[in-house]
């Protein structure tokens, strides 16, 4: 079994973490999260399960600390790689496909599937990891409004929606029925007309300068 060095404790225990959480987005990509075990993360990450459980007590936090990890990377990439000019719409564009890059990255059952799977407490707290995200669409939608290319009566509301429209994406995605250029454009083009904006299909082409708007998805970053 590899060992894994550092200069201190708490950077041993930060490797091992990275180790953990890197050995759950492989598994999750060949196998899906909901089928992992918890034997199969410790066998992957090359430690024991005794090391494992010492790290997360069972599989509802590994998978809470999971969604955390990917999170984040999806926020830095989102506002790394977009454009401080984009418009609303191009900024809905990259949205959409980041989150479906993530869906097909990282496949995992829909949400009444998790909730039975983890229980209403543990779901609550995975609801609460990802509402960053939701408060960048949040944030989005306000900006189109703002700028007049958005008609919304209920922003909240709204952005539920089509988190719920990109998640009906998924088992087309995994099933490999539709690329994940394919639904993006599905999915924007849907969204951007029940907003009351021109969808990008109406007006690019496949060499248009929007081509740049698709960055690396924050899930690959993670085991890069």
């Amino acid at each position: 079994m590899p060992r894994i060095s550092a200069a201190t404790i708490g950077e041993h225990r930060a490797q091992t973490r990275d180790r953990i959480l890197e050995a759950v987005a492989r598994l999750s990509r060949v196998q899906g999260i909901d089928a992992i075990s918890m034997t199969d993360v410790a066998n992957e990450a090359e430690i024991t399960r005794t090391v494992l459980y010492n790290y997360y007590p069972d599989k509802a936090a590994l998978l809470l600390a999971f969604t955390e990890r990917v999170t984040s990377y999806f926020i830095e990439s989102y506002e790394q790689e977009l454009p401080a000019v984009a418009s609303p719409a191009d900024r809905l564009r990259v949205f959409v496909r980041l989150q479906l890059t993530g869906l097909l990255a990282h496949p995992h059952p829909g949400a009444a599937d998790l909730s039975a799977a983890l229980g209403p407490d543990a779901y609550q707290q995975l609801a609460e990891h990802v509402a960053p995200m939701q408060r960048i669409l949040v944030e989005i939608l306000e900006s189109g409004i703002e700028s007049a290319d958005f008609q919304v009566v209920d922003v909240e509301a709204t952005a539920r929606m089509i988190i719920a429209v990109i998640g009906a994406e998924r088992v087309p995605l995994i099933s490999g029925a539709v690329t994940v250029e394919a639904a993006g454009e599905l999915v924007t083009g849907f969204v951007l007309r029940a907003l009351g904006a021109e969808s990008p299909a109406d007006h690019l082409t496949p060499e248009s300068p929007a081509d740049h708007l698709t960055p690396e998805s924050p899930a690959e970053r993670l085991t890069s």
